[in-house]
């Protein structure tokens, strides 16, 4: 089974946790109370956003990332829907774009100003009005310019190109409409011509966008599924959900063959679910718990056993939700090969985690940062939705080094 490496060498063994001091925290972050099972969290090298807890409305703050420390009571928000924000995501190619979507069945796209919010943002950039009941889940596409996938609680995903002067858009350029239940969580493969659902019917699918058909379907009568995930390129899905026995579970599937899953493993008896993360370059996955204060993390490989246990970082105080910072923020100079951004509620506190590998060099350690997608797009809304794929463009994270190649 997995926790039993003993002859695997891997540069990543000894991965560590290492939480910011209280000077690098945001502290007074009055952080949502929504018991909706999202991230509540996205970051990116500007800024981080987080939903908060307000009086009538929804509303989510954005802070500059280097504004660590306490935060003014009176600080500005980014209020403009009528009820409470349930998932936020900043658009992969433009640090100053957040989308948001909320429980009065909008989801609106904002322009972030490139310094400190000095009053409150009330109107949006676009609002996109289709689902009839509200909307749990904004996911951008991961290559084409301003594509942007929503899934409602109407059973709904639409895909909307924002890539049109309009302000208010009403029409989704298509809808997916193979869903009985509520979509619970939504992933794309490395080049998003493939999505990945959980469904509240217990089912994953394997959906193709554009032609908005099922692929695969499948469901284990073992394994409630609640978060579903692309493996990068190793057609592979990983899923986390519950046992027969309320146990927490992650599971492994090929994604040609959703029969049968190649791998389940039961992890602990707690009740929060599990948030999966995969960082493709590294190849680790992140298995991080909502409730406790825990996050496991393995190595997945191409062959058997395919998911190789490497440590778990502890912590007392839970989180509710987590931000991850994309590659290019990262602190390449302390070996730092990932980040999270804990969200501790009872605390008002946010709290950043980084992953590092311990290395005794001084210099950049290329083995441990490839190539990783840039912050640009590989093709535009229009060649996306014409049918072209194209895996995301390639970019060093060498101090110094600009340039940009294609896969």
């Amino acid at each position: 089974m997995s926790w039993h490496p003993q002859y695997r060498s891997s540069k990543f063994r000894h991965v560590y946790g290492k939480a910011a001091g209280k000077d690098k925290c945001y502290d007074c972050v009055p952080i949502t109370r929504n018991v909706h099972d999202n991230h509540f969290c996205a970051v990116n090298p500007s800024f981080i956003a987080v939903v908060t807890e307000c009086a009538g409305g929804g509303a989510f703050l954005v802070i500059p990332i280097k504004q660590t420390g306490k935060l003014d009571p009176h600080y500005p928000k980014v209020c403009g829907h009528k009820g409470n924000v349930l998932d936020i995501k900043w658009n992969p190619f433009n640090d100053f774009v957040i989308a948001s979507c909320s429980e009065d069945a909008t989801v609106k796209i904002w322009d972030i100003p490139n310094q400190l919010l000095k009053r409150n943002i009330t109107t949006p950039k676009k609002e996109l009005l289709g689902h009839a009941r509200r909307v749990g889940l904004i996911e951008w596409h991961p290559t084409a310019d301003n594509i942007l996938f929503s899934s409602g609680y109407d059973y709904k995903i639409m895909i909307w190109n924002l890539d049109v002067k309009d302000a208010v858009l009403s029409k989704p350029v298509k809808i997916l409409d193979a869903h009985k239940d509520v979509v619970l969580s939504m992933s794309f493969n490395t080049d998003g011509s493939l999505l990945a659902t959980a469904c509240r019917d217990k089912k994953i699918r394997v959906i193709d966008p554009r032609a908005g058909t099922v692929l695969q379907e499948g469901s284990y009568k073992s394994h409630k599924v609640n978060k579903v995930l692309f493996l990068g390129n190793m057609k592979k899905l990983f899923s986390t959900g519950t046992s027969g026995w309320n146990n927490r579970q992650i599971a492994l599937w090929d994604q040609n063959d959703l029969s049968v899953p190649l791998l389940e493993e039961d992890l602990d008896g707690c009740s929060g679910l599990l948030f999966p993360i995969y960082d493709s370059d590294t190849h680790m996955l992140y298995v991080v718990g909502k409730g406790d204060g825990n996050i496991r993390y393995y190595e997945i490989s191409p062959e058997k056993p395919y998911l190789n246990y490497l440590m778990e970082y502890r912590s007392h105080s839970p989180q509710k939700g987590i931000g991850m910072m994309p590659k290019r923020g990262l602190d390449v100079a302390a070996c730092e090969i990932f980040r999270f951004y804990k969200l501790i509620p009872t605390k008002s506190l946010i709290e950043p985690i980084s992953m590092i590998v311990p290395r005794r060099s001084e210099s950049y350690q290329e083995d441990i940062y490839p190539l990783t997608a840039a912050a640009q797009p590989a093709l535009t809304a229009q060649e996306w939705l014409n049918g072209i794929n194209k895996g995301p463009l390639l970019v060093s994270l060498r101090p110094g080094s600009e340039a940009v190649s294609s896969l």
